[in-house]
């Protein structure tokens, strides 16, 4: 499924960006577009007022037989339609409301107050809309003027007929004028607006961004080399925003001085390992004149111990410090030569594998944490079933055996150093409790993980997933 929302900072602050904007010029056109509205409103209002009030008499005064000329707007004239002289006003005993008229109580109240604002004081008004040749008035002008006619099929549809008495008379005045049609410009002028400032602001936007999320993105990688390899790499140039910049610079320190710890641990390790390594084997030979069997193999039995539990220390501690970078290896060849090796010592070790699954892994490193999950499977079950598999985007190399198994309150505990299983699992305790603390270093080592869990059958499923 397509991840709507992006998980990086560029794509989320240009998303929040465009979300925020596209909300900002929806609130405007909708402000826009209710001012357009009112003014549409108040010129018809306007307009309705003047020709009542001005008459027919006053409204061909200083105006030939044109008549009034209607509120413009945008230029035109407002309506697209001049009614002829005697459309526009006219003067009945009659009001003009018919059977089926629907008053149009919002616009009453606007021209009400504009004609009380001309001091008119005011009986009844009524305010019809109604469809432009439905009106009685102007089917019959059509029918008597052929010009007209032509001219009415090019006019807005609907007809806004303002009925008024004043009081103290018995006469209504009468005025008709085309409803203009709604101004459909806004809506374009809207959406080239929002374009131009969707071009301009992201244009300025992406350039800030990249100057901040490329010096980002070489130092997450930068990191997550480092924390693979276990090597710091070559600095990081300082580029970008002060801020990034100063993050660069505190990153690339903290490497140089992170690479000399490791340095220096790897220098007394191995001297550590050179100090107590020759003593070993310096007891190893002495033993020999011991005369007593039984005594002279206890002696070789612990100092074999030592030396395997001193080998375990270094091996642990030398974990994710790789000299060379990974190889893209296929799994189940990988697992087919561990399990050769306990074959050839005629240990129950079984492989099942299901197609070709390739990682970029360590090889010696990766062989290692998979030999000690066989060891501690047939150490305690007695057999190890090794299964190499791909589940998802992740390699699974799962070893398994029949044994009792591990406490479920203990699992996570096994994972951590000098902890190893209870007594009931095994005869004869061995090891220091740290092959599965290894196995644990390998997995996370490639960036993946190792689990352990009960089988519903009996025994114990250890697996390293790494990522594909």
């Amino acid at each position: 499924m397509m991840r709507l929302v992006p998980r990086s900072l560029f794509g989320q602050v240009m998303l929040a960006t465009a979300a925020a904007l596209l909300i900002a010029q929806a609130i405007s056109t909708t402000l826009l577009y209710r001012a357009a509205e009112q003014r549409r409103e108040l010129a018809i209002a306007n307009t309705a007022a003047f020709q009542l009030v001005t008459g027919e008499t006053r409204g061909e005064r200083g105006r030939g037989e044109r008549g009034p000329r209607l509120v413009r707007d945008g230029g035109r004239d407002f309506g697209g339609l001049r009614l002829p002289r005697r459309l526009r006003y006219a003067e009945s005993t009659a009001s003009p409301l018919a059977a089926g008229d629907l008053r149009m109580t919002d616009r009453e109240d606007t021209v009400r107050e504009v004609l009380e604002a001309q001091g008119v004081a005011i009986a009844e008004l009524v305010v019809i809309r109604r469809p432009m040749l439905s009106d009685p008035i102007v089917a019959g002008a059509r029918d008597r003027f052929p010009r007209l006619a032509g001219r009415l099929r090019e006019a807005p549809g609907e007809l806004l007929v303002v009925g008024l008495r004043q009081q103290g008379s018995d006469t209504w005045q009468i005025a008709r004028l085309p409803i203009p049609a709604r101004d459909r410009t806004i809506m374009g002028t809207l959406v080239f607006q929002t374009l131009i400032l969707f071009i301009v602001l992201f244009g300025l936007l992406w350039f800030v961004l990249r100057r901040i999320t490329r010096p980002l993105a070489a130092l997450a990688d930068s990191t997550a080399r480092f924390a693979g390899a276990g090597t710091p790499g070559a600095p990081i140039p300082a580029t970008g925003p002060d801020d990034v910049r100063h993050l660069i610079e505190a990153h690339n320190a903290m490497q140089s001085r992170i690479g000399a710890m490791l340095d220096e641990k790897d220098v007394m390790l191995g001297a550590i390992g050179h100090d107590l390594k020759t003593p070993l084997a310096a007891l190893r030979v002495r033993i020999e004149s011991v005369e007593n069997d039984a005594a002279r193999d206890r002696m070789a039995a612990t100092i074999e111990e030592i030396t395997q539990t001193l080998d375990d220390i270094l091996s642990l501690a030398r974990v994710g410090r790789a000299g060379a970078p990974p190889e893209v290896t296929e799994l189940g060849a990988l697992a087919a030569s561990v399990v050769e090796e306990f074959e050839d010592m005629g240990q129950p070790v079984t492989l099942e594998t299901t197609g070709r699954v390739a990682a970029p892994v360590h090889l010696t490193w990766l062989k290692r944490g998979l030999r000690n999950l066989v060891t501690n499977a047939l150490r305690y079950g007695g057999s190890a079933e090794v299964t190499v598999v791909r589940e998802g985007d992740e390699a699974v190399l799962r070893v398994a055996d029949r044994g009792p198994g591990i406490p479920e309150a203990r699992l996570a505990e096994m994972l951590e150093p000098f902890t190893r299983g209870e007594a009931s699992r095994n005869r004869e305790t061995g090891g220091a409790g740290l092959g599965l603390t290894i196995a644990r270093a390998v997995a996370e080592q490639h960036g993946g993980r190792l689990v352990l869990m009960n089988r519903a059958e009996g025994g114990l499923s250890a697996e390293i997933r790494l990522p594909l």
